[in-house]
């Protein structure tokens, strides 16, 4: 993303935000929907931001995989479990959180290399579909293998993160706007974990030789950098990044077998942001989880509620229709 597009997003998003509210303003002032506050439509917002960072930190491990490889691999939702898992498993068996979270970081990745070597890495030169099909077939067994390894009740992943309600901004807003703490924690988590990334991809040497594999596998090839290797240590981010999503979702939810399922609600969040695109990824993940939240608390009201299951697959079938490679990805033009 450059310097231009940033600068139209920080002027845009203000004034985008700030036009949802008084279009929600008119409704309620038509009676169309039963209740409209600027404190609480903006607490609204903030929440929604804040889950929308969870989203984008499960959509952050599609677009590595993809900008590397070209796979998009639908097992990562399984990995979030896997990672959960382990780590409540170490920890139940008496480990630090510290110590459980640097085993399990090192599970992840043995993990994660183990599925490219032994699973996709013959099936490189096959059709797309062919490779996509083998992520469905991880999937189900990542989520078996752990559940037969750890158990499959429920559990309990604390690692002390404070779950109190906390009020921002008194002096501003009315009372101030609610947010749960752990909202705030694990956003802050995910932020830090994108920027240390970001950092890496442009400022390492194995970071500028993963940028080179995405934009051309074959110019790479031809200038030495070891694509099997790097499609390991991808992998690998990627396996740490899901690590990271379970502890945060998993602390939020609880460990259980659909915390896999939220790889589906960050399918939305790639088509809006791009599937090649990681600041894609934060920003739809923002939109999507600031979107739903609006609709849900404002709209659904007014029409019977549930709105926040289907809001986001809507909304990226708006983008299919009119912009399919999504906001920041490649637009791919073949000539014949």
């Amino acid at each position: 993303m450059n310097l231009r597009a940033i600068a139209i997003w920080a002027v845009s998003v203000p004034v985008i935000i700030a036009a949802l509210g008084f279009f929600h303003q008119g409704l309620a002032a038509a009676g169309l929907i039963n209740f409209f506050t600027w404190t609480f439509y903006f607490e609204v917002i903030l929440n929604g931001l804040l889950q929308g960072v969870m989203y984008s930190l499960v959509a952050l491990g599609f677009v590595l995989i993809f900008k590397a490889s070209g796979i998009f691999n639908f097992a990562q939702g399984s990995f979030v479990l896997f990672g959960a898992l382990t780590m409540v498993g170490l920890m139940e068996m008496g480990l630090h959180w510290i110590i459980a979270f640097v085993l399990t970081a090192g599970v992840m990745v043995l993990v994660a290399i183990a599925v490219e070597r032994v699973v996709l890495r013959p099936l490189v030169n096959q059709p797309h579909i062919i490779l996509f099909m083998a992520t469905i077939g991880i999937f189900y067994f990542m989520d078996g293998f752990g559940q037969t390894l750890w158990g499959s009740d429920v559990k309990v992943l604390d690692i002390g993160i404070p779950k109190d309600p906390i009020f921002l901004l008194p002096g501003v807003f009315d009372g101030g706007l609610l947010v749960n703490s752990f909202d705030v924690i694990a956003a802050l988590c995910a932020a830090l974990l994108v920027a240390v990334l970001a950092v890496f991809f442009q400022y390492t040497r194995t970071g500028r030789a993963l940028r080179a594999v995405a934009d051309d596998h074959q110019a790479a090839l031809s200038v030495g950098i070891p694509l099997k290797t790097i499609w390991a240590i991808v992998w690998s981010v990627a396996g740490i990044v899901a690590l990271v999503a379970g502890i945060m979702w998993g602390g939020k939810l609880g460990v259980q077998f659909t915390l896999a399922l939220i790889a589906l609600k960050a399918l939305p969040v790639l088509i809006l942001g791009g599937f090649t695109s990681i600041p894609g990824a934060i920003i739809g993940g923002l939109i999507i989880g600031a979107g739903e939240q609006v609709a849900e608390n404002f709209i659904g009201s007014a029409i019977g509620g549930a709105i926040q299951d289907w809001f986001a697959y809507m909304l990226a079938m708006v983008f299919l229709l009119f912009r399919p490679q999504g906001l920041f990805g490649e637009k791919i033009i073949e000539r014949v």
